[in-house]
């Protein structure tokens, strides 16, 4: 069994792939009992082929073994093929965006034995120039839904244990870590099962977390190990969150997943969507007095109510470039 076996995933993202896997290369020479797995999505663009020229020009394939999956399966569905693929001590999910820094692999596996009741690990995520991203998360919950509607700095002062993000300089706990790039022991696996496949991207890592917690494993972020993060590069919903445009249907599919899943069937997501019809309210009356541009994006208020009557049904594939 491997100490260590690196997931990563690629749709449509070849460059960006190889990016990543340049990163990975220089280490993972230099440990025998580390390995990795890239499952490609069902890439239609060719960029699977790609990837495979570049893995055997570059003799990664003695530490790197190539999936390609017949359907896309989004990120869960991905990452749990990773998982059958190849049995490990410690699986990394690392994004095609990422890029590992020196020793940040040999860091986080140095957390993991150093605590362990550590179940899900992860580093400090890095603009480029090195600049610390956010990575650390409270749970979301229909209070901080209420508040990103709003968006209002005096409700999230008075409301600040239920704001998602937490400050770099925080010294509370999180409930989650950016699954950008994180380390899973495989006795949370074994534990609690692998990733709902029922969300296609997005939610899924909350999901994961709260089940890990729930089994009393930590969830912990170690800042000594820095991996850079691209952002964005593997979703179409980021980009479109700060352009204000409309989000993909598979992202409210997933949300309302996680709300009924979590927080009380129909009867919590309907209670979700009113906290946020709430919050947009405020937000609402300050874009019309001061004339400013929405808060929102388009059609969020309506899209927000996707699968209401089913929340619990299977998030589908998009025809886009996401995972």
């Amino acid at each position: 069994m491997k100490s260590l076996a690196v997931i990563i995933l690629n749709y449509r993202r070849a460059e960006l792939t190889i990016g990543c896997l340049e990163s990975l290369a220089p280490e993972m020479s230099d440990h025998p009992d580390w390995c990795a797995v890239l499952v490609d999505n069902a890439s239609d663009d060719g960029s699977a082929d790609e990837l495979e020229r570049a893995i055997n020009s570059n003799g990664w394939s003695q530490w790197l073994t190539f999936v390609r999956s017949p359907i896309n399966t989004g990120f869960a569905g991905g990452n749990n093929i990773g998982f059958r693929t190849v049995q490990a001590e410690h699986y990394l999910l690392l994004n095609s965006d990422a890029r590992v820094r020196h020793c940040a692999m040999t860091t986080l596996l140095g957390a993991a034995a150093a605590n362990p009741r550590a179940g899900l690990i992860g580093p400090e995520l890095q603009d480029p120039d090195a600049t610390p991203q956010i990575s650390c998360f409270r749970y979301r919950s229909p209070v901080s839904e209420m508040l990103a509607a709003a968006g209002t700095g005096v409700f999230d002062s008075m409301l600040r244990r239920f704001v998602v993000a937490i400050p770099k300089d925080a010294d509370s706990p999180p409930d989650w870590v950016s699954f950008a790039c994180i380390l899973i022991r495989r006795d949370v696996l074994e534990q609690v099962g692998e990733m709902d496949e029922g969300y296609f991207m997005y939610f899924e890592d909350i999901d994961f977390a709260r089940r890990v917690r729930k089994a009393g494993w930590d969830v912990v972020y170690e800042p000594r190990a820095k991996v850079v993060h691209l952002r964005g590069g593997t979703s179409s919903v980021k980009a479109a969150i700060r352009k204000r445009q409309r989000i993909p249907r598979y992202y409210y599919e997933a949300r309302s997943r996680y709300f009924a899943k979590f927080y009380g069937g129909i009867a919590g997501l309907v209670y979700t969507n009113a906290m946020w019809l709430a919050g947009r309210s405020v937000s609402l009356i300050r874009e019309i007095l001061r004339q400013k541009k929405s808060h929102t994006c388009l059609h969020e208020a309506r899209d927000n109510w996707t699968n209401t009557l089913s929340p619990m049904k299977k998030s589908v594939a998009p025809g886009g470039g996401d995972l």
